[in-house]
């Protein structure tokens, strides 16, 4: 890692930026905005002209969500409201619980999600009342990024208070520790919160069962569900649908029939969501005697067809090459409650190109545009399937045909089908296309450049990413940060960041100065490579070398459970 600490240079202040001589070539030092809890503080007293409310008071937060629209300024009006609000509290002053709230909602959706939880802190020990949906949101979105350990902690610490958790907030910790894999723990969490007096609804058992049929597979997930009855649980519908979906993803089509069967027997008629289930792994078969004889069932309210029902037999139909079928459904559709979507298209279009029929292609996408079914990223990915069937130009023919029927430009039009098609991991007709589409006069630039390596380090395809860089270079283009950042992140993804250090060499040699982004994706890269104790450590230099922000530490910290190894 000392390639990466060598070419970064400390900085004396951090308003201005210092140029120093590395390896022979000058390094800028990219300029990260810092205040601290009294700037921040003078910094808002300054612009509203606020005077500091009485401690027996509510005091109100200056309002951090008007003013330039660009990330840099509203992540500094974010960091100093938080900073008005830590100065405020520790004052002894109680803040405007309506206030505290949305400040905590962005900032947890600007990914700040220490602050957050500090706000939530602030406010129960400050003596205001949290809305229950705000605190449940706050854990929830902790466990959705992983971060269990900090969700548990601060549950903990809300307990201290005396504010009470609810099972829907006990659920989303339980729905994090099954996400990481460890489903005895998980058990033992639930045992434990049963022994504290809450009771797991059913929804504790859905997440349960879920997690037993990933980790232990569905035998094993029947009998916890029996398990859970046993000690007086009471599961609905939902715990079995997990289980029939269970049966069908193993590949046991005969056994979810008779579990299907069965379920009247256990007080649960099957609703359409488990109809579905069951139709999907039949269409998947091929069984078609079958998916008839459980479509004439589907009468009544519960049990009714929905638009996934329709989307399912269309997709199935069209794999299987009955695309004839597939067409009566959609035409059906039209005739009852639901409007097919692109969704109900791009089946259709995925097979007629497999089978080179470009004028059924052409006719399918009018009849989508006549009904104002407009395509979607899908739809340029089953149009690319006459790339893989040797027919290049016509798929950009009919690219180039859509683009005249679009609301933007061709230019973002094309930008954003190279993206789409990378994004799906079809770079290779991407390159194809995109070769066509400069012929006509389409020039790239440095986003459609860098959705071409991502997509290329997706597929596993490094060598060629790195070549794109070449392919630039020779069509006079110079590759930019934000391309760098690419392969970057891409090499590390891959696991390579031994390559993406090189990367990162290349870039300094040819005078580029690295953004903040390119340094947290070499942290990451290293904690990914399962060194968190050397991620630790390169990320404290660049953090001291004022390279990385705080908040970026502290959102690097929490997600990726760094807390003990950089105290």
């Amino acid at each position: 890692m000392s390639v990466l600490m060598n070419l970064v240079s400390p900085k004396v202040s951090p308003y201005v930026e210092q140029t120093r001589m590395c390896s022979g070539f000058s390094l800028q030092i990219p300029h990260v905005h810092s205040f601290g809890v009294s700037k921040g503080f003078s910094r808002v007293l300054a612009a509203t002209h606020m005077a500091i409310p009485s401690k027996d008071t509510v005091f109100t937060i200056p309002n951090w969500r008007y003013g330039k629209n660009d990330d840099r300024s509203r992540d500094y009006r974010l960091n100093d409201a938080f900073s008005y609000l830590v100065y405020m509290v520790e004052k002894g002053h109680t803040p405007d619980v309506g206030h505290a709230t949305q400040l905590m909602y962005d900032l947890c959706k600007s990914s700040k999600l220490r602050k957050a939880t500090r706000v939530m802190e602030m406010m129960v020990a400050s003596g205001t009342i949290p809305d229950p949906a705000s605190y449940g949101f706050l854990v929830n979105q902790l466990c959705k990024r992983g971060n269990v350990g900090h969700a548990m902690q601060l549950v903990e610490k809300m307990e201290e208070y005396g504010y009470p958790t609810n099972t829907m907030t006990y659920n989303s910790l339980v729905r994090g520790l099954c996400m990481r894999g460890d489903l005895n723990q998980s058990l033992q969490f639930v045992d434990r919160l049963m022994q504290k007096g809450l009771v797991p609804n059913a929804f504790t058992h859905a997440i349960l069962l879920e997690a037993a049929c990933r980790e232990k597979g569905v035998n094993e997930a029947i009998r916890l569900l029996d398990d859970i009855i046993d000690k007086g649980g009471n599961p609905n519908l939902v715990s079995y649908n997990v289980l029939l979906t269970g049966l069908c993803k193993e590949g046991r089509t005969d056994d979810a029939i008779m579990f299907f069967r069965n379920m009247p027997s256990q007080g649960f008629n099957p609703n359409v969501v488990s109809y579905n289930i069951l139709l999907r792994s039949l269409c998947h078969e091929g069984r078609w005697d079958e998916v008839n004889e459980l479509l004439s069932e589907m009468v009544g309210e519960e049990r009714a067809p929905s638009i996934i029902t329709y989307n399912l037999l269309i997709t199935s139909l069209a794999y299987h090459g009955r695309v004839d079928h597939a067409l009566d459904v959609l035409d059906e559709m039209y005739m009852g409650p639901f409007r097919p979507t692109a969704s109900s298209y791009n089946p259709i279009i995925t097979r007629l190109c497999k089978e080179k029929k470009v004028d059924d292609v052409i006719k399918c996408l009018d009849q989508m545009i006549y009904h104002k079914c407009f395509p979607n990223e899908g739809t340029y990915n089953a149009i690319s399937v006459l790339c893989k069937e040797g027919m290049v130009q016509e798929a950009f023919n009919i690219f180039k045909s859509l683009s005249s029927k679009q609301n933007s430009s061709t230019y973002d039009y094309y930008k954003n089908v190279i993206s789409a098609l990378c994004r799906k991991g079809n770079t290779y007709p991407a390159l194809q296309l995109l070769y066509e589409m400069t012929k006509s006069g389409y020039t790239p630039v440095s986003y459609t450049y860098s959705s071409l390596i991502r997509g290329l380090c997706m597929e596993g395809m490094l060598n060629e990413a790195v070549q794109i860089f070449f392919i630039m270079q020779e069509s006079g283009y110079r590759p930019d940060v934000d391309n760098f950042n690419a392969l970057i992140l891409g090499l590390c993804k891959s696991q390579r960041t031994d390559l993406s250090l090189e990367i990162f060499e290349t870039m300094i040699e040819k005078n580029f100065k690295p953004s903040e982004t390119t340094y947290t994706i070499l942290v990451e890269g290293i904690v990914h490579e399962g060194e968190k104790e050397l991620a630790v450590m390169v990320m404290k230099e660049l953090h001291l070398r004022q390279v990385i922000s705080q908040s970026t530490l502290e959102r690097l910290v929490m997600q990726y459970d760094l807390e003990k190894l950089s105290v």
